[in-house]
């Protein structure tokens, strides 16, 4: 963990929180490596169940740091991309289909368990890119997301252009790629690019993650890995993998615990993943 992202952990639920108020959570390399690194370690924890991503002060993420657009314009925008060592490909991070910018985004993904997003304020650019790498999106009215890149000239690089399809379907995908227009949180949800429109989205997200904390957590994760494998896997694939995760949740002793609960009456007490 470093100052520019912190986390607590709270009976099972992770409120990770982008901590760079006076600069609206914009990105910069510090920022990058506190997302990456804080992903890991919940990655690799197995008492988180749930997280919540959101930032703190007026906004969610504003995208790229002002700095780096201004190394660009002054003709060093070599120095923006993120390090990478593979020889081939000198962005991407060793053993990773990632550089570090996309994996700041696509880490959420590798969570096994659900990732909620609680946007308000912004999401611009690679903010939005973060934003889209959640599970579930929860965005107050006013807050705006933006494909923003095209006002750079640049392209969205940190996993939006795959992310953002699945979201809201090709063709509205290029319009707010080729566009870069704003959009609030109304039509966020009602596109795709948003999950629901929340007064106070933050609140709901802490919520909805401690109420998915109190479920069998083998089966969060494989309901997880699931639904992320749907669509790039064939159906005979998918239908295998179905298989596979059911039989080693039936009969398991949170699947037993779950049944017991319910005929019993009683909270379920899960134990963590090994």
């Amino acid at each position: 963990m470093n100052d520019r992202v912190s986390y607590t952990l709270d009976n099972g639920v992770a409120d990770v929180r982008l901590n760079r108020p006076d600069k609206m959570n914009a990105l910069d390399g510090a920022m990058f490596s506190g997302l990456v690194s804080v992903g890991e370690e919940l990655k690799n924890n197995p008492e988180v169940r749930a997280v919540v991503l959101s930032g703190e002060g007026r906004a969610f993420c504003a995208g790229l740091d002002f700095g780096s657009f201004q190394a660009m314009a002054g003709g060093d925008g070599a120095r923006v991309l993120p390090e990478g060592t593979d020889p081939d490909d000198p962005s991407r991070l060793p053993g990773r289909i990632t550089h570090h910018g996309q994996q700041a985004a696509w880490i959420w993904q590798e969570i096994p368990v659900p990732v909620i997003a609680a946007v308000h304020g912004v999401a611009l650019g690679g903010g939005c890119q973060i934003a889209l790498g959640a599970d579930i999106r929860y965005i107050t009215p006013d807050a705006q997301m933006s494909i923003l890149e095209i006002r750079w000239g640049l392209i969205p690089d940190m996993t939006g252009t795959q992310t953002l399809i699945r979201l809201v379907g090709l063709d509205v995908a290029k319009e707010l790629t080729f566009s870069g227009r704003m959009v609030r949180g109304g039509e966020a949800a009602a596109i795709g690019l948003a999950t629901r429109v929340c007064e106070n989205p933050l609140a709901d997200a802490l919520a909805l993650a401690h109420d998915i904390a109190g479920k069998s957590p083998q089966a969060v994760r494989g309901a997880k890995a699931l639904l992320n494998a749907a669509g790039q896997d064939s159906i005979a694939e998918g239908f295998k993998r179905e298989r596979q995760v059911i039989r080693g949740l039936i009969g398991s002793p949170n699947q037993v615990e779950a049944v017991n609960a319910f005929f019993e009456k009683r909270p379920a007490i899960y134990s963590n993943p090994s």
